[in-house]
């Protein structure tokens, strides 16, 4: 009995509970509503389960990594993942006209995923290097670090991933003290400059932001997406259509039902009620993850925390908002629950982190 308690205390040293429940819970609701999403499909919610383990573990193995080595991570795994995107930008598959994998022989990967946590640990170790003198120019040395990425993962073309990699890094300046005037002044250079950008833009992503505008110009085309997911939201009502039996996703009818729409099945099938007890799910994560930033000793650590907490609920703003017609359509998951490994295992290596920071010693500056 006592080797069991041993153990488990081991395992469980560096893990915050509160925070692990939560997640679990989030990704246990993710397997049903994906059970239903798929048609039944057993292959693809095992995949997911296989997907969740795999997350997970990496998640407890980042946890138990003490806070010194992270920061000693973050220029090399900066490093590696720019040099993966410019070998994507050289060496890339195409697929669909997008250059957004790179073939490393016994897999494919995505290097963009890697940079979602590499660019908030690069910032933050910067920000923490310079935190005695920091200046503007060191403001502007982090967005240099923060704009060579997404550059190259906006000629792919990835805008999705790039706008989420660029909130990514601006929460890091933000946390880091960026005057509120020159927040201003970047919104306002940015809204002058729309006209130029959509210039640049490719024409279907042209036509997305004009089909939040208006998705009955295209009911067939652009706009398929929106209006089907809407009426599938719609048609939930309060409490929802129940398990296995929403109309738009068991007739084919809702697109990308396991992935970017999945918040749509789960709202057609448990209603407003359903969506409330999601939000608070994802509220008391979000609530946690706040906590844990709030009590980080250094800069370092509230950097990071404080922009894996940002980052996670853009995703899901961003996630809910596309689904439901408010945002154009730009490629996001919802986190923890929309099917792929990939997005799970950027997600909780974040929270790992996450959890490193609340359960280890105060970090020490060496």
């Amino acid at each position: 009995m006592i080797e069991v308690k041993t153990i488990w205390h081991y395992l469980t040293r560096y893990v915050d509970s509160f925070l692990l429940i939560g997640l679990v819970a989030l990704m246990s609701v993710g397997l049903f509503v994906l059970y239903s999403a798929t048609g039944a499909n057993m292959a693809r919610v095992s995949n997911q389960f296989v997907n969740m383990l795999i997350a997970l573990v990496i998640m407890w193995l980042v946890a138990n990594i003490p806070l010194q080595q992270i920061m000693r991570l973050a220029l090399p795994l900066y490093l590696f993942g720019l040099a993966l995107l410019v070998g994507v930008a050289l060496f890339g598959e195409i697929n669909n006209g997008a250059r957004r994998w790179l073939n490393i022989g016994i897999t494919r990967i995505q290097p963009s995923e890697l940079m979602k946590i590499a660019i908030p640990l690069m910032m933050a170790w910067y920000f923490d290097k310079h935190e005695i003198t920091l200046r503007l120019r060191d403001y502007l040395g982090a967005t240099i670090l923060l704009l060579l990425p997404v550059l190259l993962i906006l000629r792919q073309p990835d805008l999705g991933t790039a706008l989420l990699i660029a909130a990514s890094g601006f929460f890091v300046l933000f946390l880091a003290g960026l005057s509120w005037r020159i927040i201003a002044g970047l919104l306002l250079t940015v809204s002058a400059s729309l006209p130029v950008l959509w210039t640049f833009m490719h024409d279907y992503q042209r036509r997305r932001v004009m089909t939040l505008l208006d998705p009955t110009q295209d009911p067939l085309g652009a706009g398929y997406h929106t209006i089907q997911s809407s009426i599938a939201i719609g048609s939930g009502g309060i409490s929802g259509k129940g398990w296995l039996n929403g109309t738009q996703t068991q007739l084919d009818f809702l697109p990308e039902q396991s992935t970017d729409f999945i918040f749509a099945v789960f709202s057609e099938e448990f209603g407003l009620v359903g969506n409330t007890m999601l939000l608070l799910l994802y509220s008391l994560v979000i609530g946690r993850c706040l906590i844990i930033t709030a009590n980080a000793s250094t800069q370092f650590t509230r950097l990071i925390a404080g922009s894996i907490t940002l980052t996670f609920f853009t995703y899901i703003f961003v996630n809910m908002g596309m689904v439901s017609g408010i945002l154009p359509i730009v490629g996001v998951p919802l986190p923890l629950i929309s099917y792929g490994g990939t997005s799970m295992v950027t997600m909780l290596l974040g929270f790992g982190i996450l959890m490193s920071i609340q359960t280890h010693p105060k970090l020490v500056k060496t």
